[in-house]
């Protein structure tokens, strides 16, 4: 049995230039996507935080004071829809930044208490808008598109009813009281609505 080559000499390597191209391809490829995959995600998330627009907004003793309208957001740092409508505002603060007020009120903060009881917040975000004389005349709760809060801003700009937001009660209120008969078994629980005269 005769052969051309011996039994133990390994065939002929491929090309050691072809294997060094094809592994640099590969190294450069999985380069290319780690830097987009990074920016990708990057851009995902906000580049305003609450706590910067809190520190950029004017103080509430100003806004009242000042003669310009101003918007009051009632905010938490935990809350996500604050988080969400983060970009979105400060790019509000930036547009209307000379014709308003922004404030920014953070309900864990027991110092803004009397305000929270003062315009009944139970739900945030929650947005006041206030007048030029401070007085309140309008609320927004909850995750408000941008195009809706520019709407109501440029309402409050120009002193025209808020578009999308509802209005403060304002005025005289009508008084209510139930006539109440006298009886004699009020301690009787089963005659506890006797006492209501029709």
């Amino acid at each position: 049995m005769t052969t051309d080559r011996p039994v133990n000499t390994p065939t002929k390597p491929e090309s050691n230039l072809g294997g060094r191209v094809r592994n640099l391809l590969i190294v450069i490829v999985a380069i290319a996507l780690s830097v987009a995959l990074f920016l990708g995600l990057r851009t995902q998330t906000n580049l305003v935080s609450l706590t910067q627009l809190d520190q950029a907004s004017t103080p509430l003793e100003l806004a009242v004071s000042n003669n310009k309208p101003s918007l009051v957001e009632f905010y938490a740092d935990w809350c996500t829809v604050c988080q969400k409508m983060a970009p979105d505002m400060a790019q509000l603060q930036q547009q209307y930044a000379d014709k308003l007020n922004f404030v920014m009120l953070n309900v864990d903060n027991n110092k803004w208490l009397p305000e929270i009881l003062k315009y009944r917040v139970d739900g945030i975000p929650h947005f006041v808008f206030l007048g030029k004389e401070g007085e309140a005349i309008a609320e927004s709760l909850g995750d408000i598109p941008r195009s809706v809060m520019a709407s109501n801003l440029e309402a409050l700009v120009t002193g025209s009813t808020l578009p999308y937001a509802y209005a403060k009660a304002s005025g005289q209120v009508s008084k209510f009281s139930a006539p109440v008969s006298t009886n004699e078994n009020q301690d009787d629980p089963r005659s506890h609505g006797s006492q209501v005269v029709n």
